[in-house]
């Protein structure tokens, strides 16, 4: 396979454009040895511990701006702080300089000009975050790799030593190609072919050491607000990583050796395919090996927290359900502990980010593992080349009930299309209507809640699929995509609420358990306890086939709920199969607190409850992108506009309020500038309110609010 062909597979098995065991103290001292983590005090007057983002912009940077004190470099750093403030932005979130140990001979300019650019957007009331990768250095090996980082990379800011020069790189005495993930195949350094990345290995103490200081620096030199410490995985994935430390750790923690390359028993059939594809999950050393590499990541993000302190963190994710994301040891749920605001990278530039509905999914799921985080904030960065996309990324924040981050993605292409925009004009029409017209801050949000579904993460870190092969998470995403098509609200239940009978009974909402292959007996001691007090689920088989380590049980656990005959259980087909939410709905069994009457349905509703008023956020989930004549790099064209195929806007839903009251209410839109139009709202029985809404001339989002 070509690499041109890896990297796009990579892409489409990535969608990247995203409770583990914990170490004796004995190893984490052997692994982690004591860095008197200090952590950082803020002394900024400005900001304040904890600080959430709401109106987020990338901060983009170029080459020349390591040339800093040059009066070019200050000017244009005054001009964009004051356009972002006036862009209602209320965070900046730098972008690029990415791959920061590139940069380990110019930390001092590249101190300074951050500090600069922090101090003018203080200035402007906006805040800072930094926004780099720690484990990587860019080393393409071969001309193409090198023609190809300079087309396609340039976002990240360019500046790598040649291959003679590389070997002497370094960093406070340590030598970058002495901390690398090992090859297994060769015993090479490690290498992410699809971004032309050398990587650093998690478990390397010279390279935490290094990274330590660092972070000590940059907070000492840069009054930084907070940070998003990027890729915090393994990109090259199933190649890696077969050094010195991580033989040991797995033979330690786990009780297992690393085969010799090749062993099929352990690396599965790699015929024809990617390295992220490969792996033998019916092989609990296999799991094990897994779970060992995204125990490394957690502890790194562990030993970042600690030495950042009061200062809020971040990394990135894309996804959190697929199966592939095991390959590279990406697992928000195993970081979250140490985490501050949970980032989804959510739509990209080309026209398929259109169909955002397969997104949903993953936006409520990040959710959750944020509000299980003592409630810490979501946001959701969306990249945009043109200002309708700006505006359907801030859309889809504010459908969520999340943070918007806003971004471009400048030198993501050979050359940039020549109407593209910066990210702070690109989103300051979105932006300040909505602190004029409809400014409900996402924190202060409650989402009603009709369906719980469950998304068990042992399904995914175990590998689990059933006899077709579809995974747990692929189940979830269908009832998603069902949900939201049908307007009816839910939330995710991941696997520690699984196992708490107590949280489990707080709710009288129907729980789906649709192909949850691996349970614990927790899990299952609990769900018994749940249906036992008349709690309601809807379970789709196969159920508990496996347990929490993937080992296969002698009988499924599903044969004992049946036998049990549970009031409120019932058996329902798979969302795989057909659209069992619509066959809840006519057969009586479940009734929406939304239905739709008339007018065209592929709007989707979200209610959200502010100090108990009701705003509903409208959607299309049937948008077309209108292609440019401009390709990606996966040869798909970019979007260079959205348009709305549906034609009747009147919309009629009957609602039951049985549970709350519907006031005078208004529709509103950026589309429509500031109109603002009166929803007719009647009550025509007990408990049942009907609102007709005329989004005539709305294309992508709208709201309805109360006057």
């Amino acid at each position: 396979m070509s690499e041109a062909s890896n990297r796009r597979q990579f892409l489409k098995l990535t969608a990247l454009a995203g409770t583990g065991l914990s170490l004796s103290n004995t190893l984490s001292a052997m692994y982690y040895p004591p860095l008197d983590p200090q952590p950082i005090q803020n002394t900024n007057a400005f900001t304040t511990a904890g600080f959430v983002p709401n109106r987020a912009a990338s901060w983009w940077c170029a080459l020349e701006d390591i040339q800093w004190p040059q009066k070019q470099v200050i000017d244009k750093i005054k001009r964009r702080a004051e356009a972002f403030a006036k862009a209602g932005i209320d965070t900046a979130i730098n972008f690029g300089f990415h791959n920061r140990f590139d940069f380990s001979n110019y930390f001092s300019q590249l101190h300074g000009y951050y500090s600069t650019v922090i101090e003018e957007l203080h200035k402007n009331g906006v805040r800072f975050m930094d926004h780099y990768s720690c484990n990587h250095v860019s080393r393409p090996r071969s001309e193409a790799d090198f023609k190809f980082i300079h087309k396609y990379e340039r976002l990240a800011v360019l500046l790598f030593p040649d291959q003679k020069a590389a070997k002497f790189a370094q960093y406070e005495g340590v030598y970058f190609q002495e901390i690398c993930e090992v090859d297994l195949r060769d015993g090479s350094r490690g290498y992410a072919s699809q971004y032309q990345y050398e990587a650093f290995c998690h478990n390397n103490p010279k390279f935490l050491e290094m990274h330590a200081k660092y972070l000590r620096r940059l907070f000492s030199d840069v009054p930084f607000d907070g940070v998003e410490v990027d890729d915090m995985c393994s990109y090259p994935g199933n190649t890696t990583c077969g050094c010195q430390y991580c033989r040991e750790r797995f033979k330690r923690d786990y009780g297992h050796e690393i085969p010799s390359f090749g062993d099929k028993a352990f690396f599965g059939d790699m015929t024809n395919k990617t390295n992220l594809e490969w792996g033998n999950y019916a092989n609990p050393a296999y799991r094990d090996w897994l779970r060992m590499k995204s125990d490394s990541v957690r502890d790194h993000i562990k030993m970042i927290k600690e030495i950042l302190g009061e200062k809020p963190l971040m990394t990135c994710c894309s996804n959190t359900g697929p199966i592939v994301l095991n390959a590279v040891a990406l697992d928000l749920e195993k970081m979250a502990p140490y985490l501050d605001i949970f980032m989804l990278e959510n739509v990209g530039t080309n026209i398929l980010n259109a169909d955002w509905v397969q997104m949903d999914a993953e936006a409520m799921h990040q959710k959750d593992i944020a509000e299980k985080r003592n409630n810490a904030p979501a946001i959701a960065l969306s990249y945009a080349l043109f200002e309708k996309g700006a505006y359907m990324g801030w859309a889809l924040g504010r459908f969520w009930g999340v943070s918007n981050w806003s971004s471009t993605l400048n030198g993501r292409l050979e050359e940039d299309p020549k109407n593209a925009l910066e990210a702070e004009d690109a989103i300051s029409a979105s932006n300040n209507w909505e602190k004029k017209h409809s400014d409900w801050y996402f924190r202060e949000g409650s989402d009603l809640v009709e369906i719980r579904v469950v998304n068990n993460y042992y399904c995914r870190e175990n590998g689990w699929r059933d006899e077709k092969g579809n995974e747990h998470w692929d189940r979830s995403k269908n009832w998603s995509i069902q949900l939201v098509r049908n307007n009816v609200g839910y939330r995710f239940v991941r696997s520690e609420e699984l196992a708490d009978a107590n949280q489990l009974q707080q709710s009288d909402t129907p729980m789906v358990l649709d192909g949850v292959g691996c349970v614990s007996d927790q899990q299952f001691i609990a769900l018994k306890s749940y249906l036992s007090k008349g709690g309601k689920a809807w379970m789709a088989l196969p159920f508990g086939t496996h347990d929490e380590k993937g080992f296969v049980r002698k009988s499924p656990l599903s044969k004992e709920l049946i036998g049990a005959k549970y009031k409120n259980l019932r058996i329902i087909d798979s969302s795989i199969n057909g659209e069992p939410l619509k066959k809840m709905i006519q057969a009586g069994i479940f009734h929406p607190v939304i239905k739709q009457v008339s007018g065209d349905p592929r709007w989707s509703v979200k209610l959200r409850f502010f100090n108990k008023k009701p705003v509903l956020h409208f959607m299309n989930t049937s948008l077309e992108a209108v292609a440019d004549n401009v390709k990606d790099l996966s040869d798909i064209p970019l979007m260079k506009d959205l348009k709305s195929p549906i034609t009747n806007n009147q919309l009629q839903y009957e609602i039951n309020t049985s549970r709350f009251s519907i006031p005078e209410m208004t529709a509103m839109s950026p589309e429509l500038k500031a109109e603002k139009r009166t929803v007719r709202v009647a009550q025509y029985a007990a408990n049942k309110t009907t609102l007709n809404v005329d989004l005539t001339g709305v294309e992508i989002y709208a709201v309805v609010q109360p006057k």
